[in-house]
């Protein structure tokens, strides 16, 4: 069976091996590409393959022809993968399963996180109980910047902001106005905290500038639920604490399984999915929801369940059983140097 990752964190690795050493014995051939033929996970691969630096529908038409050419059997995408959740009929015309959330108007709304907020409150306004969103505004001038910084900073709320549409942390800032003292230089890593005059003056510099969430910032810790789910049933819901430099905890953690299991019943998310909360003051507060695999997923794979390919058996329709993660580890990671294998490519 033939599977394609497209442009992927680095961290897709472990999902391949893992793929690769299912405790069923089922084989697998693995494709990989990327716009930059020294992304490392191609080494990985079986194929490995440089993607052309497109986008849109013409990205799309690119995914068909890679799949028709390598008689791919699935796809699982993180580029595009909102276009593409709206293109499924014409992958499944050529035979190909893909590993994405097919609800495409979902993955449109959880691709903007403040039309995710929204949609998380007015599930509640009718009368759910789903998850605490912080206190944010959405801006794209100078002035409503301000507004919202002001608006915040009357709540008594330490400040943050980030783009409406994006991965991870880019693009994310904390405004903190004592950060200019040699202490807090040499004492911890600033280049994410900015000072409220800074933030101005280069938001001045357009008239209109890309949406911004201003909100919020949460001070407590963070953690990152991945969940294995059909559109019916949640498996299984991992929380994972993000604890100093790079330690990891999987815990047993009985508010945030409750808090996975409401939000699958009213969003039905199949496969593979992540929630991510921070706690502020003894409540935890949602960051984002990716309908898809987290970077870090591999952690959470440490609880014996192969997260990967349970993911790739729901989406051919096959049984996974019950499942019993097993919680309470502490886990980190080390880096490995590899050399490049310059003929990788076919």
């Amino acid at each position: 069976m033939r599977i394609w990752f497209n442009r992927w964190f680095t961290t897709v690795t472990h999902f391949m091996e893992m793929i690769r050493s299912n405790d069923e014995g089922r084989r697998f051939e693995i494709f990989g590409t990327h716009s930059n033929k020294d992304a490392l996970y191609l080494q990985y691969c079986d194929y490995a393959f440089t993607e052309p630096t497109v986008s849109g529908e013409e990205y799309i038409e690119f995914c068909l022809e890679f799949c028709r050419k390598h008689k791919i059997n699935i796809f699982i995408p993180r580029k595009e993968n909102v276009l593409i959740s709206k293109r499924l009929a014409d992958f499944e015309n050529i035979g190909v399963k893909v590993l994405v959330c097919p609800d495409s108007e979902l993955m449109e709304t959880l691709d903007n996180k403040a039309a995710a907020y929204h949609s998380i409150l007015q599930k509640e306004e009718d009368g759910a109980e789903l998850v605490a969103i912080p206190d944010f505004y959405v801006v794209n001038n100078i002035y409503d910047f301000k507004s919202a910084y002001e608006s915040l900073r009357a709540k008594g709320h330490k400040v943050c902001f980030k783009p409406v549409v994006g991965e991870g942390a880019t693009g994310f800032r904390v405004i903190e106005d004592e950060i200019e003292s040699i202490d807090q230089l040499f004492g911890r890593a600033s280049s994410r905290r900015l000072p409220y005059h800074y933030a101005c003056e280069i938001l001045s510099q357009q008239e209109v500038f890309p949406d911004l969430m201003v909100l919020e910032y949460l001070e407590g810790p963070e953690f990152s639920i991945d969940c294995v789910s059909s559109a019916e049933q949640l498996y299984a819901a991992i929380p994972r604490m993000k604890g100093e430099g790079r330690i990891r905890e999987i815990i047993n953690h009985h508010e945030l399984i409750q808090l996975a299991q409401r939000f699958h019943q009213h969003y039905q998310i199949p496969y593979l999915f992540n929630i991510q909360v921070k706690y502020n003051q003894g409540v935890p507060k949602l960051l984002e929801i990716n309908p898809r695999m987290s970077g870090g997923m591999h952690f959470s794979c440490l609880t014996g369940l192969n997260l990967p390919y349970l993911g790739i058996k729901l989406l051919l329709g096959e049984e996974i059983g019950q499942l019993k993660p097993r919680f309470g580890i502490r886990a980190s990671h080390l880096e490995k140097e590899m050399i490049l294998d310059k003929d990788l490519f076919a």
